[in-house]
């Protein structure tokens, strides 16, 4: 019996550690409307560094709540926001449909309001605030630097990038970018120009391009496109990117 007991205890603590901590519904202003999200927060009073967590095009899915609670797991306060305003799309169509749907300005709206009550938190380091998304995600953790000039890191994977000059002078973060070398929609080319740009201004930026990666390479729900050990390097640049520019 005590065997089964330590072997429970073992299984539970693994389980913890592979799904991530649990996380738990939230809401707040943005404009006049109200946007919600999921909270994952480590265990402990803090204060924490924190992330805003930016869906794919699919929507606020189980995955993405993994990512979250991953990142809660690494001593982060994580708010999975919802951009959607409660869809989730399960078939590309309708992910295509979702994300046409959503007014830029509203979104952006939607992510200075995120940084705004994840500010207001008691276990936040509100000087210590950053973004990560994936897919269109990324793109919106593109932006949201663009935008708020307290952020202090953003992540971005495989997200559409920017090129203005003027507008990416603006960027305070430090930016950790992840681009597949065989993705058609942000390319090779793309990357470089941005990564060279971003090098002029003078601005903290850590580009890597895995050559033989597609788009999405990072989900285990592309079945085509997804690849292991691609993956894993990239969240451990993630990991180390965030401990170097948000705990320090």
């Amino acid at each position: 019996m005590k065997n089964w007991i330590l072997l429970a205890a073992f299984c539970f603590a693994f389980c913890l550690s592979v799904f991530g901590a649990e996380g738990k519904p939230v809401s707040y202003k943005s404009g006049d409307e109200t946007v919600s999200g999921i909270l994952y927060a480590p265990t402990g009073n803090g204060p924490f560094p924190a992330l805003i967590v930016i869906h794919e095009y699919w929507g606020l899915n189980d995955w993405v709540k993994e990512q979250a609670g991953k990142l809660a797991d690494r001593g982060y306060v994580a708010l999975a926001i919802d951009l959607y305003r409660g869809k989730v799309a399960d078939n590309p169509d309708m992910a295509h449909e979702l994300m046409r749907g959503v007014p830029e300005d509203r979104a952006l709206r939607d992510l200075r309001s995120a940084y705004d009550f994840l500010g207001a938190q008691p276990k936040v380091k509100n000087d210590r605030i950053g973004s990560i998304g994936w897919c269109m995600g990324g793109g919106y953790s593109l932006d949201m630097a663009l935008a708020e000039p307290r952020l202090a890191a953003t992540v971005i994977n495989y997200g559409r990038l920017a090129n203005d000059p003027s507008a990416l002078k603006k960027i305070n973060a430090a930016i950790l970018g992840n681009f597949g070398g065989q993705d058609r929609g942000i390319t090779p080319e793309d990357v470089k120009k941005f990564q060279q740009t971003m090098e002029r201004l003078g601005k903290k930026i850590d580009v890597k391009i895995y050559p033989d990666a597609g788009h999405a390479f990072e989900n285990p729900n592309n079945k085509q496109g997804y690849r292991a050990d691609d993956a894993a390097d990239a969240w451990q640049r993630t990991v180390d990117f965030l401990a170097a520019n948000l705990k320090r």
